[in-house]
This record gives structure tokens, C-alpha cells and sequence, in this order.
């Protein structure tokens, strides 16, 4: 992105080039043995293109596991009680 910026009085503004709105694409991908990702999706040879990378947190993964694995919380006879009687729409 090219950006510029003038003083108009005491006033500095700063001025970009237009981009249009831009369509993501979510992949979910491992790394292979050697730190590697390859994607293969509807590019043009030779587009260029911008990757944002994000590793998984791992430290997820057991609140992942405890909220699929137990459903004892909401094994609650009083929050049933009050769910029965509310209010339909």
C-alpha cells in the first residue's frame, strides 16, 4: 500500500492508493515433516498473493476436549425448570 501524507495548515493527512474489498480463503492445513504447507486452490500462474499465517493454539485443545467430552453442566434441573417455562418467540 502506498501512502503519502501532507500538512495542510496544522492539520496532516494521510492519503492511501484504493484497493477493492478483498475474498479470504480459510485452509486448513498441517505442516509437513520438513516445516512445509503447500496450497493448491483457484489461483492464476503467477498471481501474487498475500498469506496471513496463524498457528493453532494448542492450548485449546483441552477446552476443546472438556466441552464435547462432558455435558454435566448442563445436567441442571433449575436452569431446565426455567427454560420449560419461558416465554415461546
Amino acid at each position: 500500500m502506498k501512502a503519502s501524507s501532507s500538512t495542510h495548515g496544522k492539520v496532516k493527512r494521510m492519503a492511501t492508493e484504493h484497493r477493492p474489498p478483498q475474498s479470504a480463503m480459510h485452509y486448513d492445513v498441517t505442516a509437513d515433516a520438513h516445516g512445509r504447507v503447500e496450497l493448491t486452490g483457484p489461483f492464476r500462474p503467477g498471481q501474487r498473493l498475500t498469506i496471513f499465517v496463524l498457528p493453532e493454539a494448542e492450548e485449546f485443545t483441552d477446552l476443546t476436549a472438556a466441552a464435547t467430552t462432558s455435558l454435566e453442566f448442563w445436567d441442571n434441573p433449575l436452569d431446565d425448570e426455567d427454560w420449560n417455562e419461558a416465554p415461546a418467540g
